[in-house]
């Protein structure tokens, strides 16, 4: 079986210590530097595990105060399914993305969660740009299980997953999505072509299939004065 990666194993240790009870909504964990010691891993490594879990909603960055367990966030529901492609093209642009790494591994506890997978199962995780007329509008991260994509080509899985899958027998059903503000990372920040602490909007979206599969754990992030959601009620 494909290992995870270091990173993914800290991610899920500390969402276990989290759902524990260790540390409490609202309260700060232990700086990078401490707990990089406390893994025996590089500070790299140990911020791209604590990145990951901002970037889910498990964890908020408060500049100058540190890094602290999220409260909840009060939700709305957003009808239909949000497509980067069709909202792009619907505003006579012209929607292209670039793939920034694309990888089968074992699941996050978060993904086998969002996508009821147990940890013998493998995924499919890609992270990409999105952009509409060449500028960038959003970072994405990607998990979908290996089994359900194995036999694609990652061109076919990487320009239209939601075609390819339709074309093969799979109808999409609905999403379950969540919308929430955060600031942009250094990392995030460089993707996007702004400034680190920029305004970013973040959402989270499980997508099923009309058999009540889901197939689709998506992180996205959108830069915040290049994007808009449009509810209906």
């Amino acid at each position: 079986m494909t290992s995870s990666p270091i990173y993914i194993q800290i991610h899920n240790h500390i969402k276990r210590e989290i759902e524990s009870g260790k540390w409490k909504i609202g309260q700060r964990i232990p700086a990078e530097r401490k707990l990089a010691t406390d893994y025996g891993v590089s500070r790299m490594t140990l911020r791209q595990a604590v990145q990951t879990l901002v970037d889910e909603g498990i964890l908020e960055r408060r500049i100058g105060s540190g890094t602290f367990v999220a409260s909840q966030k009060v939700q709305e529901k957003m009808s239909g399914i949000t497509s980067f492609s069709e909202l792009t093209k619907a505003q006579g642009k012209v929607p292209s993305s670039k793939t920034v790494s694309y990888h089968v591994a074992a699941p996050s506890l978060s993904e086998m969660e969002k996508l009821n997978l147990t940890e013998n199962q493998l995924v499919l995780r890609m992270e990409r740009i999105r952009f509409a007329d060449q500028t960038p509008i959003c970072f994405e991260v990607a998990t979908v299980p290996y089994e359900l994509v194995k036999k694609f080509s990652k061109e076919e899985v990487t320009s239209s997953l939601y075609r390819v899958l339709e074309e093969n027998g799979l109808a999409i059903g609905h999403a379950q999505q969540k919308v929430s503000a955060m600031q942009a990372s250094e990392r995030i920040a460089e993707y996007l072509q702004i400034k680190r602490g920029a305004a970013i909007l973040r959402l989270h979206q499980v997508t099923q299939l009309t058999n009540g599969q889901p197939f689709e754990y998506v992180r996205t992030q959108y830069v915040g004065n290049r994007f808009e959601f449009y509810l209906e009620k």
